[in-house]
């Protein structure tokens, strides 16, 4: 087995942020736009062409804020992610430009259906992955770099 390097966006505009819109058999959920790093690229290159694909969106990519680390077989779904292990890499990016047309994601994840602005106060009652970022996400919690093996 080994672990799995992943970059993830967190784009924030005013009082929302933007999320990939995806479902399955339990219904929809959320995730941050970002994905696996590919060997010979750099976690900002990972990050640039993983927003790309899943927003259509180009970003700017900021200060890294949260590691989260996430070994499946302790976790919810550990059913069918037990040999999962995963290391999050969550940095604060920015839109270059919007241009007046929603671009369309160029490659979408398997279970995406679309993105979505969500308003920061609202995320409690959204499903969202992983469930305990949100509270980083809204500030009620200090801001810490590891934030530890959580779902």
């Amino acid at each position: 087995m080994y672990i799995r390097n992943s970059a993830k966006a967190i784009i924030r505009k005013e009082n929302k942020i933007l999320l990939t819109k995806n479902e399955d058999e339990n219904g929809i959920f959320y995730l941050l736009p970002g994905g696996g790093q590919k060997h010979g690229e750099t976690l900002h290159e990972a990050l640039r062409r993983e927003c790309i694909e899943e927003t259509g969106r180009e970003v700017k990519v900021g200060e890294l804020l949260h590691i989260r680390e996430y070994i499946g077989k302790n976790h919810e779904h550990a059913s069918f992610d037990q040999h999962v292990h995963q290391m999050e890499f969550y940095f604060e990016c920015f839109l270059y430009s919007e241009g007046g047309h929603d671009p369309e994601p160029s490659n979408p994840d398997s279970h995406q259906v679309g993105i979505e602005w969500v308003d920061l106060n609202m995320l409690v009652q959204y499903r969202l992955y992983p469930k305990k970022i949100r509270q980083y996400l809204t500030e009620e919690l200090p801001g810490r770099v590891y934030l530890g093996d959580i779902n």
